[in-house]
């Protein structure tokens, strides 16, 4: 999903307090490289070690760094990297944030950016995620009697748990662990669902652990034959969501409030457009969620199964007018997040976006990435229903094009505006204008 231009704001929000940091920067996205960063930097506290590492053509190309890329995944040849942009203006829970996004797709920070300037008239977002339980799933078969092995599981519950704990003694101390089961019958199987508290994890590896450990037990106690034991995707004890009020005169007016919302009610009506829809609410969460170095096709696994949970599919966002006529807009999905384990503690970029961040916890981290989902939303909806997805993906891409001709430095903006204002965003045409202009 490509975004066209929102509507310029020419307010600051009251909620701005002289002293306070403000993710709130006017003109970001005319500064060089370096002045961005260093905004970035003045704003997150990042050291000069860690503000050069942006800077860098590689992260790992330090002969330290190659072996941890050796190590994370198999037959490592190099280091393929996304660009990485910061979303301003967001206020979430009363706090403001600089986000960081890793994605290569055109206008979506510059989207999700203008979405918070509107949110901000009326205050940002209001966030919120429910406890860190994840789900592990044990697939039981060959079970004689249904009955007799329920009863079993339930009155061997606290044996079950305590054999799970055992197997991570440090998340137990954090006040983590396993906490719960429960059982389904589908067909002619059992499935033992392990309910662990992961805390600031993302808790696949604990949570497989757990399942494999207590799978002999299962067995003896049902009398059948435990297959697949595995952490389950669709994580819908752990979900995410976050709120914000547009302000219809920010947005345009009630015409535009209207039409946001007719263009919202297809998606409720169609699952061809829902899965686009909620393809926009991605791009904001995947970014993020690369960025910091966790696991996104989970999330993505996570969400889609979510939009699905009745049988049919829908948006993850929804949308509606309040008593004086400003939009309003929810969303709630899954979010199995980590600040600590995994590639979000090997990798160094990840850690210093997570301080960017300022997060203190994984359920912060779900929080803001639930705010930038309905931010992206926001903005590819109010593009669509007003100037049209391509107008301002067009304007973008032509730079891009333009660089594909061979374009460099300020020829770039040349070559781009000379096929914007013809209306010949097209790489033969870029091709003669470097040659008309440059030779």
């Amino acid at each position: 999903m490509i975004y066209g231009k929102l509507k310029k704001v020419n307010c600051v929000a009251s909620h701005d307090m002289v002293g306070e940091k403000s993710s709130r920067i006017s003109g970001f996205y005319r500064l060089e490289m370096e002045e961005r960063l260093s905004k970035v930097a003045d704003f997150s506290g990042l050291s000069e070690e860690e503000k050069n590492l942006f800077l860098k053509n590689g992260e790992l190309s330090l002969a330290i760094d190659r072996s941890i890329a050796d190590r994370m995944i198999e037959n490592v040849i190099g280091i393929f990297e996304l660009p990485l942009g910061i979303a301003t203006n967001f206020r979430i829970n009363g706090k403001d944030y600089l986000i960081p996004m890793a994605i290569e797709e055109t206008s979506v920070v510059a989207a999700a950016s203008n979405a918070a300037r509107i949110a901000r008239v009326r205050g940002g977002f209001t966030a919120w995620a429910s406890e860190p339980l994840m789900i592990g799933q044990i697939q039981v078969l060959r079970i004689k009697d249904k009955e007799k092995a329920l009863r079993s599981i339930q009155e061997n519950k606290v044996k079950i748990l305590e054999l799970a704990n055992a197997q991570d003694k440090v998340l137990v101390n954090l006040g983590g662990g396993a906490k719960d089961i429960e059982v389904r019958f589908l067909d002619d199987m059992m499935v033992l669902h392990l309910l662990v508290d992961v805390r600031d994890a993302m808790g696949a590896n604990v949570v497989n652990t757990m399942c494999e450990a207590v799978a002999p037990m299962i067995e003896e106690l049902t009398g059948g034959k435990v297959r697949l034991r595995i952490v389950s995707n669709l994580a819908d004890k752990r979900l995410a969501g976050a709120r914000a009020v547009f302000d219809k005169d920010a947005m345009g007016g009630e015409d535009v409030v209207n039409a946001f919302l007719e263009g919202y009610r297809f998606a409720t009506l169609d699952p061809y457009r829902a899965a686009t829809h909620n393809k926009g609410i991605m791009n904001g969460i995947d970014a993020v969620v690369i960025a910091t170095g966790n696991d996104w096709r989970a999330i993505e696994a996570g969400a889609h199964s979510y939009a699905a949970r009745t049988g049919k599919y829908q948006p993850l966002t929804k949308y509606w007018k309040d008593e004086d006529g400003n939009l309003v807009g929810e969303i709630e999905l899954p979010i199995a997040i980590g600040t600590v384990g995994g590639a979000s503690s090997l990798h160094r970029k990840a850690q210093i976006c997570k301080k960017i961040l300022g997060v203190k916890s994984a359920k912060e981290l779900a929080e803001i990435i639930a705010s930038v989902g309905l931010a992206q939303n926001f903005a590819a909806l109010l593009a669509l229903s007003t100037v049209g997805i391509q107008k301002g993906h067009m304007e973008l891409h032509a730079q891009n094009i333009a660089v594909m001709a061979g374009a460099k430095g300020e020829q770039i903006d040349v070559i781009a505006q000379r096929m914007i204002e013809e209306g010949k965003i097209r790489l033969d045409r870029a091709k003669e204008l470097m040659k008309e202009l440059y030779g």
